[in-house]
């Protein structure tokens, strides 16, 4: 059996048995979760690693109630950044269909619960820490983590693009769909972007 760094991977390949058998599957997921889990622990990642796969996981569960398919949406959280190139911009696209799809934009539409339960559960770690939305060391940590898988960047341009990126984001009206998610990461949140952009500009 591979080993990979990280997270509890057993407890990982658990889950995902526990996921797979829910969903319906009819073989073996063992070496669905070997492939998975290898992808997940490539060394170009700094950032999309499985702690970020297990935290997004974690919100999923936070989450579950408001999806109308807390299976897909857990699928989807799988499988929606298991093919990761920072130097490629369709990564989503060559992860998976329509949900991890919607983890390029944050933007589902009305009423796609699925949609608003992923969408949450990926950017949670915008607020920090989201289970204490109030400590800046987790952001800051995300923030590096970022900065580091995009390392082949030069500074300028990192920041440029990282502003960008920023900026598309706080002019979402709402980063946050579900009603957990509008009630306790969109503040801590909004306030975590606009201050990393201000120091990058």
């Amino acid at each position: 059996m591979t080993t990979h760094t990280g997270p509890d991977t057993d407890g990982l390949r658990r889950r995902w048995a526990a996921t797979a058998a829910a969903a319906g599957a009819d073989r073996d997921p063992a070496p669905y979760a070997d492939r998975l889990l290898a992808a997940w622990a490539e060394p170009q990642r700094r950032y999309h690693t499985t702690a970020h796969l297990a935290d997004v996981l974690a919100r999923v569960d936070v989450l579950a109630a408001h999806a109308a398919d807390p299976t897909a949406v857990e699928l989807a959280a799988w499988f929606h950044d298991a093919v990761y190139r920072p130097d490629r911009s369709e990564n989503e696209e060559r992860s998976a269909p329509r949900l991890v799809r919607l983890t390029v934009t944050h933007d589902p539409a009305p009423g796609d619960t699925n949609g608003e339960a992923l969408c949450d559960a990926d950017l949670a770690v915008l607020a920090g820490d989201p289970d204490h939305p109030d400590d800046p060391a987790a952001y800051a940590a995300y923030a590096a983590a970022v900065r580091a898988e995009y390392a082949f960047v030069p500074d300028e341009a990192f920041r440029a693009g990282r502003a960008a990126v920023l900026r598309q984001l706080l002019a979402l009206p709402r980063l946050f769909r579900t009603p957990y998610g509008a009630a306790h990461w969109e503040a801590p949140a909004r306030r975590n972007l606009a201050t990393e952009l201000a120091a990058l500009t």
